[in-house]
């Protein structure tokens, strides 16, 4: 079976299978496609993979509760966290990712979460306090990170 990539609005059917969500830089396209990476390198396994990067995101949308279609996006991506049997994060150097750095505190002592942050990243040094505080393991790349969920899941 290969694995099966769910984007909001999509029902979180997750079918019994591991699931990882893919948290981390997006910053209005500021950061590369890292999620199409590491779906790639993970499509052979089975399980559900959970990518809040929508295809049709408008950034008109108001950032506001009052706006359904941005609140059903939030509200998504924190029921796919809470699901997902993992979370991986990747905090892109070139971003600044607080709705990332919101994530990463939310679910720190989740036990289910997995940190990619390369050199270069602003805050670096506080993810490494949290991620060190939580045990929570920390790597400096992309294929590190893939590594990480491999064997998580695995």
């Amino acid at each position: 079976m290969i694995a099966r990539v769910l984007r909001p609005p999509a029902p979180l059917d997750l079918a019994g299978r591991r699931s990882v969500f893919l948290a981390g830089s997006i910053e209005m396209g500021l950061a590369g496609d890292w999620q199409a990476e590491v779906i790639a390198a993970l499509s052979d396994l089975d399980l559900v993979i959970l990518n809040p990067r929508r295809d049709d995101w408008d950034s008109s949308w108001r950032q506001s509760i009052h706006d359904p279609r941005f609140r059903e996006q939030v509200e998504w991506e924190i029921a796919a966290q809470e699901r997902a049997d993992l979370i991986a994060m990747y905090f892109a150097p070139e971003t600044r990712a607080p709705i990332t750095l919101l994530e990463l505190g939310l679910f720190a002592a989740s036990g289910k979460q997995v940190v990619c942050c390369p050199e270069g990243y602003w805050r670096k040094g506080n993810i490494e306090v949290v991620c060190a505080r939580y045990r929570i393991p920390l790597v400096e790349s992309l294929p590190e990170l893939i590594e990480q969920i491999r064997s998580r899941l695995c």
